[in-house]
């Protein structure tokens, strides 16, 4: 769906660029998280993902379609929440009115849904909102235009604990086979159970680009205070109750991935890490 090849980028001339030869596919039908340390190049990413920055070399296809051209046929299909944005004081209705028609598959029906999520109604003045409630009519806005590529940086900034575990329904809610979402943050806690997919990246490399499901099937992820069990850890964090843990899983069993300390061990052991998954596809 996603293509990105080779891309290098930098802000200004003669400086380090942000980006340098970095490259990355994304299929369609899945939510993915996108880590990395502040300063790894993440919302810049995305802004080249949807064209609004151009690449000093490479480039990022889109269905097939080079995303700098800025074409109708891709614009009207991909969608961005940037972490900080303005909107209108206008009338969410007025606002929908003159935005609603460059997204063929717009669906005010989808909106009211979505908003209802958030428990908000359509019948609000946009100038009169909080940060926090913007940003909640801003997502509801976007997942409603049913575009194929979704873009979201940060998105759970600025919102309350209920906010949080609002928008876990309501990316759920708005996932499909044919769209494809991707969500850059720091708030790993606020994302964990929505992923299919995990890509880390630091220093324009790809650390890890692996489905939630093969991360568990590889590690276990546990808490205990044995230090026994802490020892056999590929990595550890200190917690409460002792440490989490990632383990190896051996034995198979069943474990809700821990985003925290699965971006700390790839940061920590990126070769490690990256080399037991190139072991497992070696062997099949």
């Amino acid at each position: 769906m996603l293509q990105i090849e080779n891309i290098s980028f930098s802000y200004r001339r003669g400086k380090k660029d942000t980006l340098h030869d970095f490259s990355l596919s994304l299929e369609k039908g899945r939510v993915y998280g996108l880590l990395g340390k502040n300063g790894a190049g993440k919302s810049t990413l995305l802004y080249l993902m949807s064209g609004l920055l151009t690449p000093k070399s490479g480039k990022v296809m889109f269905h097939d379609t080079d995303v700098r051209r800025r074409l109708p046929i891709t614009l009207q299909d991909m969608f961005l929440v940037p972490e900080e944005f303005e909107l209108p004081p206008i009338s969410l209705i007025s606002y929908v009115e003159l935005n609603s028609p460059f997204y063929p598959r717009f669906s005010r029906e989808d909106m009211v849904k979505y908003l209802h999520y958030f428990e908000m109604d359509q019948d609000i003045d946009l100038g009169a909102l909080s940060m926090g409630q913007k940003k909640k009519v801003f997502m509801s806005f976007a997942l409603a235009t049913n575009t194929s590529l979704l873009l979201m940086d940060e998105p759970t900034n600025g919102l309350d604990i209920p906010g949080k575990s609002q928008f876990r329904k309501f990316i759920a809610s708005g996932m499909s086979d044919n769209r494809t979402i991707i969500v850059s943050t720091h708030q790993v806690r606020d994302i964990d159970k929505i992923l299919d997919h995990v890509v880390i990246m630091d220093n324009s490399r790809v650390l890890l680009d692996e489905s939630t499901a093969d991360i568990c099937n590889k590690f276990l992820f546990t808490e205990s205070d044995d230090r026994e069990l802490a020892k056999e850890a590929i990595y550890a964090l200190p917690s409460v109750q002792g440490n989490f843990l990632m383990l190896s899983n051996t034995y198979g069993e069943e474990s809700e991935i821990n985003l925290e300390l699965l971006f700390s061990a790839a940061l920590a052991a990126p070769e490690k890490i990256k080399g037991m998954f190139n072991s497992k596809q070696h062997e099949q």
